[in-house]
């Protein structure tokens, strides 16, 4: 790759987000053929702040929580506990009695029953009729809103019996739509392991790959490296406080009682590296297996039904990434076709992001991995996903 071009992606992103006073803080990482080509922190923990980020600098994932997800229940999937035809009712029975949106409204709504029952795929690839309530597409999300779903003072398991009483905004495998399915996932998990979902992403996951500053909260002796997270009003622009850095912070300085297998998550850059490289390997390294080269081909495959992408499955619905060209596999989006993404790319690419701008894709074909990551709400706040994709290809030289 190209060193000059690579030593001027932080740059870039200094000299038009952070000196402009967009964004406090980046960090960016490439890496090539299985070595670090690029790895860079600029800025501070907090706006005005005089602490840099640096490589154990902590960043909430939220939605790259997802394929962490996946991967712990792709792994049951290899020890022949689950299935993806298996029923979402197998595991929660709750769900047989989930039916679907008919009409009306949050006060007063009409249901009927599904085509067929959810299932574990829907749960992995986000056709499971589920939602969130802070999306505000559709009618069904106010009852999420109503019903405080996401509450801290409950359990997964909690959680997923009351998300089971609502209704599905559509048939399961109709459509794409984002929403609660990988945590209700992360609960199917927690059930066939007889683990609650930290303990096993903690024990199968993390540990193995040595991903040692990866978790649900940020323990004490680490809080003062957890970074500011801001959110940016798409109304007026005005960008404010959302949770503190270090001690300040209201939501990640202790155990919680919710683990959200879809968006709970704290990381590092570096930690991050480690699953991505996993999963790039074929399921290992540094000796740890954690899935065989086979089943990690099967996760970055499309499972969108007739070859679909997700925007025509989703029309123009919320996700944490471009709907154009994008599949969708078992947790993450895949490239289908990379003239409709509209960035440089290649075919096959698995990426997810998210909401407070934390980004990263998988390249296969050039054995590339690209790590993104500030804390700004939300994830359409600025360009900086498809510039830094551009920025990064742009590094590529001819193949010897």
């Amino acid at each position: 790759m190209n060193s000059a071009r690579l030593e001027a992606i932080p740059d870039y992103f200094e000299m038009h987000y952070l000196d402009a006073g967009l964004l406090p803080c980046m960090a960016t990482l490439v890496a090539h053929k299985g070595h670090v080509v690029h790895e860079a922190y600029r800025g501070t923990t907090t706006f005005g702040g005089d602490q840099q980020i640096g490589p154990t600098s902590i960043f909430r994932i939220y939605s790259m929580t997802k394929p962490i997800t996946s991967l712990a229940a792709v792994m049951l999937m290899e020890e022949g506990v689950l299935q993806l035809d298996h029923t979402v009712a197998r595991y929660i029975p709750a769900f047989e009695k989930t039916e679907v949106w008919n009409g009306g409204s949050a006060s007063a709504y009409e249901t009927r029953k599904p085509n067929r029952p959810i299932l574990v795929k829907d749960l992995f690839l986000h056709t499971s009729g589920l939602t969130y309530g802070h999306l505000h597409q559709h009618e069904a999300d106010a009852l999420y809103r109503k019903e405080k779903i996401g509450r801290p003072d409950e359990t997964l398991a909690e959680v997923c019996s009351r998300i089971a009483r609502l209704p599905l905004v559509f048939s399961p495998g109709e459509r794409w739509n984002y929403g609660v399915s990988t945590d209700v996932l992360a609960r199917i998990v927690e059930i066939i392991s007889g683990q609650t979902l930290d303990v096993f992403l903690r024990e199968r996951i993390f540990e193995p790959l040595d991903m040692l500053d990866t978790g649900f909260f940020v323990p004490e002796d680490k809080l003062d490296r957890l970074v500011a997270y801001y959110q940016k009003d798409p109304q007026t622009g005005d960008v404010s406080l959302s949770d503190g850095a270090g001690a300040d912070s209201q939501a990640f300085a202790r155990q919680p009682t919710l683990l959200m297998g879809g968006g709970g998550l704290v990381s590092t850059v570096r930690d991050y590296l480690r699953f991505c490289q996993c999963l790039l390997n074929g399921g290992t390294l540094n000796g740890a297996r954690l899935i065989s080269p086979k089943s990690w081909a099967f996760m970055a495959q499309n499972h969108l039904p007739d070859g679909q992408t997700i925007k025509q499955m989703g029309d123009e619905t919320f996700s944490e990434t471009r709907m154009d060209g994008n599949g969708f596999g078992l947790g993450g989006a895949v490239v289908t076709n990379v003239a409709d993404t509209m960035a440089p790319c290649s075919a096959g690419s698995f990426s997810w992001g998210g909401m407070a701008n934390t980004y990263f894709w998988i390249d296969p074909m050039e054995e590339l991995i690209a790590i993104q990551m500030t804390q700004m709400a939300p994830s359409t706040a600025y360009p900086i996903r498809p510039q830094f994709t551009a920025l990064v290809y742009a590094a590529l030289d001819a193949q010897a």
